[in-house]
């Protein structure tokens, strides 16, 4: 990776953010699939450290909540009996918060879905905020103890739970749940005002994360073959999004909106954070 030319980099880089896949985009670069990925591990602890340094005393207001499918190594029911069951094979779950008003993504983490994930998730969350906070989140059980562990009484609070009609039949139910006819709005704690309470946003963001990173398109060979490099990808991405990409709505990137940056980051300064 030493030998490989900044311009190399960022077009590497710019097609991966994209959505493609490290195959095409070795075929699109000229660059070799051991040199992506080595540049991919790089500069994706690079990413990580940085943000996790960086995102901190966040004076976000509405955060809302959720957590997107993807696997790893194979889908479940593909997996030999040894690899049922462990961490970085089969369905891996990507927990992620955004701010409804700067959409900034100030916490992620890839895992499993259980209430221990949870816990992580929500208690790094809560170390970024500087004060209380509007959170939204899904009708997922694991929230509640995790919110109240790491916030307790200082937040207001709420679910939004969608209410569907009968499961599609045939063909269709693989990917396509009932039809959603109607939400309900649960207070959990404090007083979220409920014209706020709403996963737009982090639904929103789950489908661009599907469009812009291979990795998580449903139906696909392109998918995380090491849950490391699932990783490192989800640092990358989240470093391009909060820094790199100028929000339409916003016209500036979410970072410069949040305070975090003051100004548009290029391809190649990220790519700069090896040099640091």
């Amino acid at each position: 990776m030493n030998k490989l030319s900044t311009t190399k980099r960022t077009q590497v880089i710019a097609a991966l953010v994209e959505g493609a896949g490290v195959n095409s985009v070795s075929r699109m670069t000229g660059v070799g699939k051991p040199t992506i990925l080595r540049l991919l591990e790089n500069l994706g602890k690079a990413c990580q450290e940085f943000q996790d340094r960086t995102l901190r005393n966040l004076t976000c207001q509405r955060i809302q909540v959720d957590e997107i499918w993807s696997f790893c190594f194979g889908k479940d029911k593909n997996l030999p009996d040894e690899l049922k069951g462990k961490f970085g094979f089969g369905s891996v779950w990507t927990w992620m918060a955004i701010d409804a008003d700067t959409k900034l993504i100030p916490s992620w983490l890839v895992g499993g879905r259980d209430a221990s994930y949870a816990e992580k998730f929500i208690s790094d969350l809560s170390g970024r905020l500087t004060h209380r906070v509007q959170l939204t989140s899904d009708g997922h059980r694991p929230y509640l103890e995790a919110i109240q562990n790491a916030f307790g009484c200082e937040i207001d609070y709420a679910m939004l739970i969608k209410l569907y009609n009968n499961p599609p039949t045939g063909n269709q139910t693989r990917y396509s749940p009932g039809v959603c006819c109607g939400t309900r709005k649960t207070r959990i704690t404090g007083d979220p005002d409920k014209k706020h309470v709403s996963t737009s946003y982090s639904e929103r963001l789950n489908l661009q994360l599907r469009m812009s990173n291979r990795r998580f398109t449903r139906l696909t060979n392109a998918h995380s073959k090491k849950i490391d490099n699932h990783i490192y990808s989800m640092a990358i991405y989240t470093m391009y999004y909060n820094f790199v990409r100028i929000h339409s709505s916003l016209r500036v990137t979410p970072a410069m909106e949040a305070g975090v940056s003051q100004h548009v980051w290029s391809l190649e300064e990220m790519i700069g954070l090896l040099d640091d």
